[in-house]
């Protein structure tokens, strides 16, 4: 670290001697698996480069349609680019998916039907999906009130997958299998490829008819390979996380085989529809370009994390994953044990975003979660989890979930103004 830059730390961000080394130290001793994660990311920029050369993508693509959206050639052919990606046949890449959860809700609620039983191998999925799922008394609209029923396999105490409880529950003829690949809320590895691939083969042999759906948020290019190029049928994300390239000023995605994504389409906008409306309104060049800068953003989240869960637990902080654990999705998981300490963390986050830098998070209550949510992140675009942030529920373990970073640099930064934070309030060992 340049001597100009640990002055600014010390003299503007009053960062203390004691950080500032360790934080040197965890540089150096996380190079060797940060140099894989920029291999990896160079073969993903390599990748959608190859798909935009392949799809002729050209200036005129980039404009957009008002209105209804009709004859968009900028809009499919981003589409075709998707899918090319991805390694899938079809693509849905829209403005109009608010969220994430929008987008895996249309693929379920496009594919399912009264009387189909759907099944999560990986315990309760993320928060948001809940009021999906069953609704309660809380929200209206569930796959619950259109009879379709759901239920879960937990993985085992080492977080592998159960494949006893897999086989018994397919026996009851299962029409969608469902995989998370982030750790979410919970408290455990993020799903790699490797390990999906041969949960998903296992499906296959057993009911090749079953539907195997990927919620792929916050994985988009963590590997060289997605799920529909492991024998997922189907997987579906955000782009205002990883595939949107901190550019992307809103929407989401879908993609996998060509009837299931007309399908979730169709619940999209309405029968008779489907994927050929749409307006752009002018921002085909954002999610052009978000894509083309996804790779070097989550190479750089990556790394961030590489270097947060070193120095974290060289604090003594529980961290998942650890440091040269495996890791295939932005995430990092940190467990402070009290509410204080989480609280403090995060406002270090705050502190140190380039925009609403002087806000101070404090948990709410937010549509779609169960618990208070405090969420720290100063972002360009409104929730943007490529962008550095840090947010969890506020229940006990009080973990906090660390995800992003445009640059590797801003990690850093924003981690030791936090462990300032709480340095200055006692909190650190």
């Amino acid at each position: 670290m340049l001597e100009l830059t640990k002055n600014l730390l010390k003299n503007k961000w009053n960062v203390s001697d004691k950080i500032i080394h360790l934080a040197e130290i965890s540089e150096k001793e996380t190079l060797q698996t940060r140099l894989k994660v920029k291999e990896a990311g160079a073969y993903n920029q390599l990748k959608v480069l190859t798909a935009m050369k392949e799809n002729s993508v050209s200036e005129y693509h980039l404009g957009g349609t008002t209105g209804y959206g009709f004859h968009d050639d900028g809009r499919d052919t981003l589409d075709k680019v998707f899918a090319q990606v991805f390694g899938a046949e079809k693509a849905l890449v829209r403005l109009q998916f608010v969220s994430g959860t929008h987008a895996l809700s249309s693929v379920l609620f496009g594919n399912l039907r009264p009387g189909d039983k759907w099944l999560s191998v990986v315990g309760t999925p993320y928060d948001t999906m809940i009021p999906v799922i069953n609704g309660g008394k809380e929200w209206k609209g569930s796959l619950k009130e259109w009879g379709i029923d759901y239920s879960q396999t937990e993985l085992k105490e080492d977080h592998s997958f159960d494949f006893d409880a897999i086989f018994d529950t397919l026996k009851e003829k299962i029409k969608l299998v469902y995989i998370q690949r982030s750790l979410g809320y919970t408290w455990r590895p993020s799903i790699t490829l490797s390990e999906m691939e041969k949960v998903i083969k296992f499906i296959k042999e057993i009911s090749p008819e079953t539907i195997v759906m990927v919620d792929n948020c916050y994985g988009e290019f963590a590997e060289t390979i997605e799920p529909t190029e492991i024998g997922a049928d189907i997987t579906g994300g955000s782009l205002i996380k990883n595939a949107g390239g901190g550019i992307a000023p809103a929407g989401g995605y879908i993609t996998g085989k060509a009837e299931l994504v007309e399908n979730a389409a169709i619940y999209l906008t309405s029968p008779g529809i489907g994927r050929d409306e749409g307006a752009t309104l002018g921002m085909n060049r954002l999610m052009y370009q978000g894509l083309f800068a996804a790779p070097l953003a989550v190479s750089s989240a990556m790394e961030g994390a590489i270097w947060a869960s070193h120095i974290l637990f060289s604090l003594g902080f529980e961290v998942m994953p650890e440091p040269n654990g495996i890791r295939t999705d932005i995430i990092q998981g940190i467990k402070f044990g009290l509410p204080e300490k989480m609280k403090a963390f995060c406002k270090g986050i705050q502190n140190s975003s380039p925009v609403d830098s002087s806000a101070s998070p404090e948990p709410v209550d937010m549509p779609g979660y169960r618990d208070p949510i405090i969420m720290a992140g100063g972002t360009f675009i409104q929730g943007s989890s490529i962008e550095l942030s840090c947010d969890g529920p506020l229940r006990p373990p009080y973990s906090a979930y660390l995800q992003g970073g445009l640059s590797f640099w801003h990690v850093q930064f924003g981690v030791m103004n936090a462990l300032s934070y709480m340095e200055k309030l006692k909190m650190l060992p």
